[in-house]
C-alpha cells in the first residue's frame, strides 16, 4: 500500500496558500530549494502536476485545487487534534501558548496574562518573545495560540489571521520625585531641554511621542533610547530622566521604581491586541484575557 507523505503535503498546502515558494519558505523557515524538492516528490508520488507558472509566482492546476481542498480538511482536522491534546490533555492542565511582541511592555503583558492563572481550570502558560514577523509565522502554523501585540496585523503580511482589540490606555510621563516636581510646572513646555528616556524609534509609542513633541514645538533632551522596557525604567528609577508609561500600569511602575506621575500626555494612547487565526476566539484562557482587559482597559469584547 502506498502511503501519503503528510510532510510533503503540508509544504504543498503552505505554498498554495502563500502563492509562491519564496513566501512559503519564510513561513516555514526552510530554504526555497527544500520546498521545491518536497513539492516535486509529492507530484511524483501522486503522479500529477499541482502547480503551473503564473508570472513570478505559482498557480494551482485543476488537480492542485482539488488536492488543496483535501489538504485544508486534513490539516484543519490535525490542528483540532493537536488543540485537544495540547490544550486539554487528559489529567493535565490546559496549555496556552502565547507569543509576546518584543516591544510590548512586560507589565502590560503580565497584567493581561495574570487572569489565566486564576481560572477554575489549571492553566500552564508557555510564553515566547520575539519580533512580530516570527510570531505571526508561528501563529500561522499553529505553534502559538495567541500573540499579544501593541499593533494589529500588518495587511501586507499574507497570513490568514485576525486582530482583536483588547483595549487601550492613556500614556503618562513619570519621573523621580524631584524631577516630577520640576516638570509639572508649565507642562508640557517644561519638557524643553528636560532629560527623557524613550523607547526605540521602531515602536509605535515612540513615533507617537515624537509627533506630539513636533506638534507642540517642544525639544526635550533625549538621554537614552531602549529596546528593553525594564532597563528604561531602571534608568528612570536612578533619576537619569523622565519616561512614558501606559496609565494602566502607572501605579505598579510608581511602586516598583519609586517614581511619580508628572502629567498625562494629551491625545496619546497605547492599544493592545490579541492576534489569532480565529475570527472568533474560542480558547477559554484567551477569553479570560479579554474579560480582564474589558474591565481594566477601555475595550470592547471579541
Amino acid at each position: 500500500m502506498n502511503w501519503l507523505n503528510y510532510h510533503h503535503l503540508q509544504y504543498f498546502w503552505v505554498v498554495s496558500r502563500e502563492g509562491s515558494v519564496a513566501r512559503a519558505s519564510e513561513v516555514l523557515h526552510v530554504t526555497p530549494a527544500t520546498i521545491s524538492i518536497q513539492l516535486r516528490d509529492l507530484e511524483n508520488a501522486l503522479g500529477v502536476e499541482l502547480f503551473r507558472k503564473s508570472g513570478r509566482g505559482l498557480a494551482l492546476t485543476e488537480m492542485g485545487v482539488a488536492v488543496q481542498a483535501y489538504a485544508q480538511d486534513i490539516f484543519t482536522t490535525g490542528q483540532e487534534l493537536l488543540d485537544m491534546v495540547n490544550g486539554r490533555p487528559v489529567g493535565g492542565p490546559m496549555i496556552l501558548r502565547v507569543g509576546i511582541k518584543d516591544v510590548m511592555p512586560k507589565l502590560v503583558a503580565h497584567q493581561l496574562l495574570a487572569p489565566t492563572l486564576q481560572m477554575s481550570e489549571d492553566v500552564r502558560l508557555a510564553c515566547y518573545e520575539g519580533g512580530i514577523s516570527k510570531l505571526i509565522a508561528d501563529l500561522a502554523i499553529h505553534k502559538l495560540d495567541v500573540v499579544l501585540s501593541d499593533t494589529p496585523i500588518d495587511p501586507a503580511m499574507k497570513v490568514k489571521a485576525y486582530s482583536h482589540l483588547l483595549g487601550e490606555s492613556e500614556v503618562v510621563l513619570v519621573g523621580t520625585k524631584s524631577l516630577a516636581k520640576k516638570l509639572r510646572i508649565g507642562f508640557p513646555g517644561s519638557l524643553t531641554g528636560a532629560p527623557l528616556l524613550l523607547p526605540m524609534k521602531n515602536t509605535l509609542l515612540r513615533r507617537s511621542i515624537d509627533y506630539f513633541f513636533e506638534e507642540i514645538d517642544v525639544r526635550p533632551r533625549i538621554v537614552g533610547e531602549f529596546e528593553d522596557s525594564a532597563m528604561l525604567k531602571m534608568m528612570g528609577k536612578a533619576g537619569v530622566g523622565a519616561f512614558p508609561v501606559a496609565s494602566a500600569i502607572s501605579k505598579e511602575v510608581e511602586e516598583m521604581y519609586g517614581v511619580e506621575m508628572i502629567a498625562k500626555i494629551p491625545n496619546l494612547t497605547e492599544k493592545y491586541y490579541a492576534l489569532s487565526v480565529e475570527r472568533k476566539v474560542k480558547h477559554p484562557a484567551v477569553l479570560a484575557i479579554s474579560e480582564v482587559a474589558r474591565r481594566n482597559l477601555s475595550v470592547s469584547k471579541f
